[in-house]
């Protein structure tokens, strides 16, 4: 007999998650899509004539509080914030990890100075939080804006213009700088908003977003760089806690189900490419091609024309690292996104990231991670964290 799921969130949620939702739907798994944005005195009717066995929605303000006043005493999941309600298991993206990989990225490129542009949300606060805790040791200057405003616009829209507020602090940050802007929606703006000023993206201003959506980062002029999310992953999971709550099996609703961020996915809008010395954008472009191979920087000397100990003072000027440990982030930084986003065995994320042998990557991942890769995948590829009643999120 199958199981009838009502799954009630946005038409940009459900998108995320329908690739990892479907091998489920051929295991009697019966999904029925219900808007979010239908008021409640149509979903509460539609909801208790449908009759689930189990619910699966988004969080939005208000409107969660107002379905679960519905008491419709089913297994219910609510993805999008890492709040704790009662009964109820939460899902979500860990954010202040997704602040701490856009400010890996930017290290790459020693900018002198970074900033943030938020949208006022909780989520918003928790990705700068994260960005703001990576550099702090970095001593680069450092500064936030916040467009509240930019909430209420649609996440597919774009047309809005920046506010006289935020035209300014463009203006006046040190150039270049790297900019994080909280979601992608928002690096859009950043992008637009640049370009309406006269900045040039990446030259003047490298902007990364966040959530990697294709239909925004790919439509976006430059495109958009972005924090990759692993939604496979968190709608893996959402469906087979659903299993297991539908069940009856134990499952602990203390704990948040959090998923990491599986790194940054470069394009035009920030690369490393954007230094301003032309041996060290031929350097980098050199590297990161060839990251899955097997090179030296006897190598990558002899490919520049130039002698090793010049690389390696420009490298430490500009990177504060040797050439050869900027190739070692790069790879990690590879091999981090592949156990996160596929079920590679080590054996062979270790060939693709261009290390001589697994044992070899275990030594050079842990040195840069603090982790071997069996435990970071083990470890990342979800974590539940216990979390209290407190902080939460709006649609990203």
């Amino acid at each position: 007999m199958s199981q009838t799921i009502a799954i009630v969130m946005s038409e940009v949620f459900l998108r995320r998650l329908t690739p990892s939702l479907t091998p489920f739907a051929r295991k009697m798994q019966d999904y029925r899509i219900l808007s979010i944005h239908r008021p409640i005195l149509e979903l509460g009717p539609m909801l208790k004539e449908l009759k689930p066995n189990g619910l699966i929605t988004e969080w939005l303000p208000k409107k969660t509080d107002e379905i679960l006043r519905l008491n419709l005493k089913i297994p219910t999941i609510i993805v999008a914030t890492d709040r704790i309600f009662p009964n109820v298991l939460s899902a979500d993206v860990d954010d202040w990890a997704v602040g701490r990989e856009a400010a890996e990225s930017f290290s790459f490129t020693g900018f002198k100075s970074l900033a943030c542009l938020g949208n006022g949300t909780p989520y918003s606060e928790q990705r700068i939080q994260g960005f703001e805790d990576a550099i702090s040791k970095n001593g680069v200057p450092f500064s936030i804006h916040v467009e509240a405003s930019f909430e209420d616009s649609r996440y597919s829209e774009s047309f809005r213009h920046p506010s006289k507020r935020m035209e300014s602090w463009l203006l006046t940050l040190p150039k270049p700088v790297g900019i994080f802007a909280v979601h992608d929606p928002l690096g859009r703006f950043l992008c637009s908003a640049c370009t309406q000023l006269g900045l040039d993206v990446p030259g003047d201003v490298s902007v990364i977003g966040a959530n990697n959506d294709p239909l925004v980062c790919g439509l976006t002029y430059p495109m958009l760089s972005s924090v990759s999310i692993p939604w496979d992953t968190l709608g893996l999971q959402i469906a087979t806690a659903m299993q297991k709550l539908i069940a009856g099996e134990k499952f602990s609703l203390q704990k948040t189900l959090l998923i990491q961020p599986s790194g940054v996915t470069l394009r035009h809008s920030a690369n490393h490419l954007a230094v301003e010395d032309p041996l060290l954008r031929r350097a980098m472009s050199y590297l990161s091609e060839r990251v899955q191979h097997s090179i030296s920087i006897t190598m990558l000397c002899d490919e520049l024309s130039i002698p090793r100990r010049t690389l390696e003072r420009k490298f430490k000027e500009h990177f504060k690292a040797t050439p050869w440990e900027m190739l070692s982030q790069l790879r990690v930084k590879q091999a981090k996104q592949l156990l996160l986003e596929t079920n590679h065995p080590i054996s062979m994320v270790a060939e693709l990231c261009g290390f001589n042998d697994p044992e070899r990557m275990a030594v050079v991942f842990k040195r840069i991670t603090g982790n071997a890769p069996s435990y970071f995948r083990k470890t990342y590829k979800l974590v539940g964290h216990e979390m209290g009643v407190g902080t939460t999120k709006k649609q990203i």
